[in-house]
């Protein structure tokens, strides 16, 4: 049996948001400022007329993107602290948001409940979308790395996209899990992605059919010794190593674990913490993860009981905790 660890709090993020966080980034060069003494100083932040869904930051980590539930953009420029608006970019709440590279420009890439995913070039003031694509479903999680943008959406959709050929979907294929998609993540390398569900189950799929036969799901974030005595709790984020590409999977189990796909093994796996983890996130480097705690509204506002105190965490693993281990040798009979 692996040996379950608490889950270690090197640093917990002062003045966290006082409700459940939705979406965790990092930026490429800053973020809280983390002093010698492990103190934590926010720097900055955005207000929102309505819950906020989702955030990135740019390439260059000078300006942070924030929207969610009332449908307008809000982008903060940290050098001057002033907070552009993108009134109406979407006919729904946005729920996913990433900056891509297109043919060497920098835009950003949103997804909403209405069905639309739309690039933006920040350069034009005009509201008016570079491109846009008609999604199957409403959209639920977002990743993009290199030229890879995966949508997950609603009824289980899985919308890959080239970033050579933004304005088209390049191929729509359905979940390798029975229930409904939580989370998605790319590879580092780009070569495919990750996706979670409500069911404690994650698929690995490859975009390229001749490494199809390297697609493979599994079990996780499940408590009990027989099927018949299990629970079984979503997986609400995944995050790869940008150096390592490895991978965590966080749920609302409150437990964490990091993977090596390539050997399929878990490195480590980290016992309950307090609440439920919704989001998680590593450094540029890897050398740090951030985790947020909190209520994930799955079991609706009558299991709120506010017991679950929202918080965020940074945590610096172990080296041997996240770098890939060579393939368990098979047993003969």
């Amino acid at each position: 049996m692996l040996n379950q660890q608490p889950a270690p709090k090197d640093i917990e993020i002062a003045s966290p948001p006082t409700d459940t966080v939705s979406d965790l980034c990092f930026s490429p060069t800053r973020l809280w400022e983390i002093q010698p003494t492990g103190a934590s100083i926010p720097r900055a932040f955005i207000q929102h007329e309505a819950p906020p869904l989702t955030c990135a930051f740019t390439k260059d980590g000078t300006r942070l993107f924030a929207t969610g539930s009332d449908g307008v953009g809000r982008l903060l420029d940290l050098q001057s602290q002033q907070t552009a608006t993108m009134p109406n970019i979407h006919d729904a709440p946005i729920k996913c948001a990433r900056f891509v590279e297109i043919q060497g420009g920098h835009f950003l890439a949103t997804a909403g409940w209405d069905k639309m995913l739309k690039y933006w070039d920040l350069r034009q003031p005009s509201g008016t979308p570079t491109a846009q694509v008609q999604l199957p479903e409403r959209a639920y999680t977002m990743d993009a790395v290199g030229p890879l943008l995966v949508v997950g959406t609603a009824e289980r959709h899985l919308n890959i996209i080239n970033l050579q050929n933004p304005g088209q979907i390049f191929k729509t294929i359905a979940s390798p899990l029975k229930w409904q998609t939580r989370s998605v993540a790319c590879f580092h390398d780009a070569r495919g992605f990750a996706v979670g569900s409500i069911e404690g189950r994650v698929g690995i799929q490859y975009v390229d059919d001749k490494e199809s036969g390297l697609n493979f799901s599994f079990k996780c974030h499940r408590e009990g010794a027989t099927p018949s005595q299990q629970s079984i709790y979503s997986v609400n984020s995944i995050s790869f190593h940008p150096v390592y590409g490895t991978f965590s999977t966080a749920g609302a189990d409150g437990g964490l674990n990091f993977w090596d796909k390539d050997s399929k093994q878990r490195l480590k796996q980290f016992s309950l913490v307090q609440g439920q983890i919704t989001s998680t996130s590593f450094s540029r480097d890897g050398k740090i993860f951030a985790c947020a705690v909190g209520y994930d509204w799955s079991k609706g506002h009558e299991y709120s009981n506010g017991l679950a105190k929202p918080g965020i965490f940074m945590l610096a693993p172990k080296d041997e905790d996240v770098k890939p281990r060579p393939p368990k040798p098979k047993t003969g009979r």
